[in-house]
């Protein structure tokens, strides 16, 4: 069995290879029914977009075509940038009951497992993502340079390499076997101290990490540990941001409780993820520090229903309850303050190339549709330093997508994209 589930793997692929082969570099100029350009509220019409060369050249008033150039007509379509989801796990095997299924599978499987992630989220609109975390260290660097050298189809990856966590806390497999005992390439980021820290950082960093992920409080699904329990000391978390930052890189932070969020905010994180169990004091410290929120108010609901009938764990079960309801409180308090949120889901809790179910939750909870789509394009190539994506307008790559229904008027119109481009090549 498992030979034969090898054997499939690979022919996904091939699949995969064989999807990306390069057309021959043309110059298109694409008609946009309505244009959302991701960094501003307006909606346009009777807009053109000419694209060369993996990137747009220009965006105005349809006219004449550029000499030589393709037409794609999207005039019955409403036009976006490509949509950016800021908390994926592409480079993992996705939850499940089966707390050894990350050690069982090698890092060769666990990569072939990433490329087929890696398809079905661009397929459905999301050409730029980042990778926050693989138990199987570096994975995601392997699946990232494979995408970007064209052997793999998917979208931009930015990833972190591995977790940094204290010694069985919330970045760890914990409740297989003794800790000591997992494989090396499971324990990368484990680091007792602040200068096993700081040498961890430096580690990831120069093995090919885009950022760096901590793990300042406990997880929900992780055994062993809480939510709203500290664990990065406030050290160590100043001495990891006082590394990446020297050398140009971002620091996000998973934290649910407000004293872990508290604790990696005034140590100089740029983000934190989940952010579940932050109060109004939080809150505003973030508003204050300019600090992005990735806050996954969706997949709690898929946890409760498929956790529960796939037989998770009671603890994951039990935290989860005790979280979700909170965080989607404390979302919409953010929302209110107007402190800095970006598009984040955790794909990989749940089934990749489902991301767009959060954007109705987004609504619910107090943005509006044209908040989400930009927390989903503009802001998150923001949050993530990056002028290359997330917007329509001239120097960026041709990520582009378009819907058939008006997404202002129905945000769930995102969860089927008609047509996805990743610079300028064509998907679907």
């Amino acid at each position: 069995m498992q030979h034969l589930r090898r054997r499939h793997l690979i022919a996904a692929l091939a699949a995969s290879f064989l999807a990306t082969t390069p057309a021959a570099a043309e110059t298109l100029y694409i008609e946009a029914g309505r244009l959302i350009d991701g960094v501003s509220n307006d909606v346009r019409t009777g807009q053109c977009i000419t694209v060369a060369d993996e990137h747009i050249k220009a965006v105005g008033p349809c006219g004449k075509a550029p000499d030589g150039a393709r037409i794609v007509d999207w005039s019955g379509y409403t036009v976006l940038p490509g949509l950016i989801d800021l908390h994926t796990h592409l480079a993992d095997l996705g939850q499940s009951a089966d707390l050894a299924a990350p050690m069982k599978a090698s890092p060769a499987e666990t990569a072939l497992v990433g490329a087929r992630n890696a398809r079905v989220t661009l397929e459905t609109g999301f050409t730029s993502v980042r990778d926050v975390g693989t138990y199987r260290g570096l994975t995601d660097v392997t699946l990232r340079n494979a995408i970007d050298r064209g052997d793999v189809h998917g979208p931009r990856m930015w990833v972190a390499g591995a977790y940094l966590t204290i010694p069985k806390g919330g970045g760890e497999l914990n409740g297989v076997v003794p800790n000591e005992e997992l494989p090396a390439d499971m324990r990368l980021g484990v680091a007792a101290t602040p200068d096993e820290a700081a040498a961890k950082t430096a580690y990831l960093l120069d093995h090919g990490a885009d950022f760096i992920k901590t793990i300042a409080t406990g997880a929900v699904l992780a055994i062993g540990t809480e939510p709203g329990a500290p664990e990065l000391t406030p050290e160590q978390l100043a001495a990891i941001v006082k590394v990446a930052h020297a050398r140009g890189k971002k620091v996000t932070a998973h934290a649910h409780g407000a004293i872990g969020i508290r604790n990696a905010i005034l140590a100089g994180v740029d983000s934190i993820e989940h952010a579940s169990l932050a109060d109004e004091t939080t809150l505003q410290l973030a508003k204050k520090h300019g600090t992005w929120l990735a806050m996954d108010i969706y997949n709690g609901d898929y946890i409760e229903d498929i956790g529960t009938k796939e037989g998770w764990p009671e603890e994951y079960l039990r935290k989860n309850r005790e979280t979700t309801d909170a965080q989607r409180a404390a979302f919409k308090r953010a929302v209110e303050l107007g402190v800095n949120i970006g598009y984040a889901t955790d794909a990989g809790v749940y089934p990749h190339g489902l991301n767009a179910r959060q954007f109705r939750y987004m609504v619910k909870y107090g943005m509006t549709p044209m908040q989400a789509i930009r927390s989903a394009t503009g802001c998150a190539a923001e949050e993530m330093g990056r002028g290359d994506v997330g917007a329509i307008e001239p120097g960026r790559y041709a990520d582009i997508i378009a819907v058939k229904a008006d997404p202002l008027a129905d945000i769930s119109a995102l969860e089927k994209v008609d047509h996805v481009m990743k610079g300028g090549a064509l998907v679907r």
